[in-house]
């Protein structure tokens, strides 16, 4: 199986077998891609962060991603300044790939209480994407 459809099997199998946020999401699988334990606390910590995205404040896909990153830098001994520059340059890239970091703009048809679940399940296909790559071509 090819990065993409993980990607694929594995966002999908979060959103709707463990219903899980987008945070949650991206820090389960980039964990998985990089073999790193999480500790249940950190899985916890991201139940926090759906209320910042329901209040369409800065999007999971972008705080799992920056979570990850620090636990991911600290794996490989890079310095903290280091980890602080990676999530910065990443959070630039992202904003430019995607047009913001923002939860309220970047999810499909906004939020209403029609929306169907899971309704970010395609950009969270291409955020984890986009994250997985740009981890291999910047950590070491």
């Amino acid at each position: 199986m090819n990065l993409e459809e993980y990607i694929k099997n594995r966002v999908s199998e979060c959103y709707w077998s463990e219903d899980v946020n987008c945070a949650t999401t991206m820090l389960n699988i980039l964990s998985e891609l990089h073999e790193i334990n999480l500790d249940r606390q950190v899985i916890n910590s991201a139940i926090g962060m759906h209320g910042a995205g329901g209040f369409g404040a800065q999007c999971g896909l972008v705080e799992g991603s920056l979570m990850l990153m620090g636990i991911l830098g600290k794996e490989k001994e890079m310095p903290t300044e280091a980890i602080i520059n990676l999530c910065y340059c990443f959070s630039q890239e992202f904003e430019e790939q995607f047009g913001s970091l923002l939860c309220k703009q970047l999810r499909p048809q906004g939020f209403n209480p029609d929306n169907p679940p899971h309704l970010c399940e395609g950009l969270t296909n291409q955020a984890v994407k986009f994250t997985a790559e740009y981890l291999t071509k910047k950590v070491r």
